[in-house]
């Protein structure tokens, strides 16, 4: 396969990811909605939370989307860390790079796993374990969404022609803000205004979607690249020779 045409391999991972977690979300309100927006047994206020409706007959789409959504996410990460060791993304110049893209990877993988579990102890029956493995899930994500802008944050300091990468960053900094400061106010609703929190919940879950679609944008930056030639090891090589950067015209 051309090497202009094999990222694309890896970006259908972002793209089905962000896919089956909106659709799965869309499918569960439009159900909701279709059938009369009738009041669960787990329901407090008028309106439903997204686990209110997964712990009903949707709880196997819901397990599902889930599923896909954390070993998605998961996966994402991988492949990013992937094309960076191999050279086809700009890589870790620094240890300390290197530490926080290993952290944003767990904190992925506990996010992941905690999505799942939630899931698949539904608030109607373990509703201790559902808010337990929802926490995990908030925390594990925002904890790797952070990890993650500050490995973009050093790397760009390296190579201060990566535009692309600083629009990556800065894309996950602002959509990461916006989640966390509607989390922390989810929290606090949660047990003084359900309704709200309610609203709050769908918000959260539907911009999800946008995060993990950054990942389509970091992921195509390895079109056009082969394997190798952004290996930290030619780049020194590069700065040793008063070079900044090696192949200026493919780091934009």
């Amino acid at each position: 396969m051309p090497c202009r045409h094999q990222h694309w391999i890896y970006v259908w991972v972002p793209l089905f990811t962000s896919f089956i977690w909106f659709g799965t979300l869309w499918a569960m309100l439009i159900t909701w909605l279709a059938t009369g927006r009738p009041k669960y047994p787990s329901q407090d206020g008028k309106i439903a939370y997204i686990s209110d409706i997964g712990a009903g007959i949707l709880k196997p789409l819901f397990i599902a989307g889930c599923a896909v959504t954390g070993a998605g996410f998961f996966l994402c990460l991988c492949i990013e860390r992937a094309l960076r060791h191999s050279g086809r993304l700009l890589p870790n110049m620094r240890k300390r790079e290197l530490v926080f893209s290993c952290l944003a990877i767990l904190g992925s993988f506990i996010g992941g796993l905690g999505l799942i579990l939630l899931s698949i102890f539904d608030t109607e029956r373990y509703t201790s374990a559902h808010r337990s493995f929802l926490l995990v899930f908030m925390v594990g994500v925002a904890l790797s969404a952070i990890f993650t802008v500050v490995e973009y944050r050093w790397i760009s300091h390296d190579f201060y022609e990566a535009r692309k990468l600083k629009i990556a960053y800065i894309m996950k900094a602002i959509i990461t803000g916006v989640l966390v400061i509607l989390a922390i106010a989810f929290a606090v609703t949660l047990f003084r205004n359900t309704d709200v929190g309610a609203v709050l919940e769908w918000t959260i879950a539907f911009g999800f979607t946008f995060y993990i679609l950054t990942f389509f944008y970091d992921l195509r930056q390895a079109k056009g690249v082969h394997k190798g030639q952004y290996k930290r090891s030619r780049i020194r090589a590069g700065f040793d020779g008063d070079t900044q950067g090696m192949g200026e015209s493919r780091i934009t």
